[in-house]
């Protein structure tokens, strides 16, 4: 599996990463603990070293799975990890956003406790807090790395002019935002300022949230509490267009010798040497499936034919609700 830079710092995270969330949260509550762990443990077989978690997947119970799972294999393992998504503990269902500084520090002493080791690798601000000065919430995060509790700074769906004004405060390791086939936003300058600021952007939902697997033909394929029930692109006629952008991006992939899954996270990875992809799945079969997306090689030319069948604004429909549109980029 093929290492790529952290930034402009030592640390070295595998081009395919593996993201956690769903193994606690959001896609369906039919979860196993073994399972899961059995998909990490083979991940780190496979040469997968890069691990993302946050505090509010769960809540909690995420990184508390992640670091039993780790537990002996600590210096295998790359752990990120998020905070700044508060969940009522009422409500999960209900969300604030928060970056002050006290915060800050508080959130990363429970994350080191929960995920039992003593130095989080990468930690990110998870959202954008409108209400506190991005120099606040980055000076916090550069006092932790005085302090040796965090190694790396990163920010998730931050834009362009937040990025270069918390990098004046500290330098930024890793952006994390959604980017696949079905969601292009991140080339509206924010890739642009990764690349001049030697800063790793990360992918998540490079598989379109399942979509561009092509395992989901019928919205009856989601399970009862599966929250992409309730996601734009998965509804009405936006399911039917998004189909078919599936079946373009399988016809691609045929003629590679590759599943839809595999080319789509080849072509995420190709587009620059400073992106690392972090699909999420609780299953072995799909992780082999993910890792092997690292061997499919795919030329300018290659990449620039799947841009013509599948370009920019290909999908129909927002990627998030309103009310969740409006916490990213910013």
């Amino acid at each position: 599996m093929e290492k790529r830079s952290l930034g402009r710092t030592n640390i070295h995270i595998s081009r395919i990463g593996l993201g956690c969330m769903g193994m606690s949260d959001f896609y369906t509550t039919n979860l196993s603990t073994n399972q899961s762990v059995q998909t990490i443990h083979r991940a780190l077989e496979l040469g997968i070293n890069f691990f993302d978690t946050a505090d509010m997947y769960g809540p909690f119970t995420n990184e508390e799975l992640l670091g039993q799972a780790l537990k002996g294999k600590r210096g295998q393992a790359i752990i990120a990890t998020k905070f700044g998504i508060v969940r009522d503990p009422n409500d999960p269902t209900k969300r604030g956003i928060n970056g002050k500084a006290s915060y800050v520090r508080s959130s990363c002493e429970s994350s080191l406790k929960r995920l039992g080791i003593e130095t989080i690798d990468l930690y990110y601000q998870h959202r954008v807090d409108p209400t506190t000065p991005i120099e606040e919430t980055v000076g916090a995060l550069a006092d932790l790395v005085k302090e040796g509790k965090i190694r790396a700074i990163g920010l998730s769906e931050a834009s362009v002019e937040t990025v270069r004004r918390a990098y004046k405060v500290h330098p930024i390791s890793a952006l994390q935002t959604e980017y696949s086939l079905w969601t292009r936003d991140p080339e509206e300058g924010v890739l642009d300022v990764c690349r001049e600021l030697g800063i790793t952007f990360v992918a998540y939902s490079p598989l379109g949230r399942g979509f561009l697997t092509g395992q989901i033909r019928r919205f009856e394929d989601l399970a009862e509490d599966d929250y992409r029930r309730h996601s734009p692109r998965f509804q009405g006629e936006n399911f039917k267009k998004n189909l078919d952008l599936v079946k373009l991006i399988e016809s691609i992939a045929k003629t590679k010798n590759c599943s839809a899954s595999q080319l789509a996270l080849a072509w995420v990875t190709a587009k620059d040497k400073n992106i690392v992809a972090i699909p999420g799945t609780k299953q072995v079969k799909y992780l082999e499936e993910n890792a092997a997306s690292a061997n499919v090689q795919l030329s300018p030319q290659d990449i620039a034919e799947i841009d013509r069948i599948a370009p920019k604004g290909a999908a129909s429909g927002p990627r998030y609700p309103n009310a969740m549109m409006s916490s990213v980029n910013r």
